[in-house]
């Protein structure tokens, strides 16, 4: 079994060929029950490298493994990242409006006074309050997909904004950057807004990449985490 599987991952079983046969058939090759190459097979099922059809035979569908989400997202350029950020966080946002509890409004209220305090710091502290910030805005939408999502999301968020306050220096003459955007989404999340709440935050997360981030043309080069 163990000889059948290395054969998909070196490549010597090309892609749609049955490298592995049936669970049946290799169950009595081999002198095991069909749950233990079920097991067996579980791994390369699970990478992406074989699939099983109905009576024919387990088929090879790759040789290597498939990349998981949070590689994907290491090798994504931090443009690519933020746009499909925006598109979670404002549905967010005006989720976060309709479905708020007192306990949320309390919280994103703790979370933009935190992130007013860290303008004091360095620029990796503030963007870490800013992240705190827009968490507690997702987890008032209430909707654990979209919070499992932007979870995914920080590490390389982290990084990229990061980078985009260095290359930028928009804290240069406003450490505390987008403090008003930042203080009408929570009004419209707590005054139960979805649209002003979806408008705010368009407005605040499409502002930095106006003017001269794009005109420097230099966002694409900078990636989360080099290979």
């Amino acid at each position: 079994m163990a000889s059948k599987v290395r054969s998909i991952g070196s490549g010597r079983a090309g892609v749609n060929t049955t490298g592995v046969t049936c669970e049946t058939t290799l169950a009595k090759e081999l002198g095991v029950g069909r749950s233990t190459v079920r097991e067996a097979l579980r791994a390369p099922a699970g990478a992406g490298l074989v699939r099983p059809r109905q009576g024919a035979g387990v088929f090879v569908v790759a040789t290597e493994p498939a990349e998981d989400w949070p590689t994907r997202l290491r090798r994504a350029a931090v443009t690519d990242v933020y746009e499909v950020r925006m598109a979670v966080e404002v549905h967010a946002a005006r989720l976060a409006a309709r479905r708020r509890t007192p306990a949320d409004v309390t919280a994103t209220r703790e979370a933009l006074a935190g992130r007013g305090a860290a303008s004091a710091g360095d620029d990796e502290a503030f963007v870490d309050a800013g992240i705190a910030f827009h968490a507690a805005v997702v987890a008032a939408a209430h909707h654990p997909v979209l919070t499992c999502l932007f979870t995914e999301f920080v590490p390389v968020l982290r990084k990229g904004l990061v980078d985009l306050l260095a290359l930028t220096g928009l804290r240069v003459q406003e450490p505390n950057t987008a403090d008003e955007a930042h203080e009408a989404l929570v009004r419209a999340v707590a005054d139960g807004d979805p649209e002003t709440a979806a408008v705010v935050l368009t407005a605040e997360l499409e502002d930095p990449f106006d003017g001269r981030c794009r005109a420097a043309e230099n966002l694409e080069g900078i990636v989360a985490e080099p290979e």
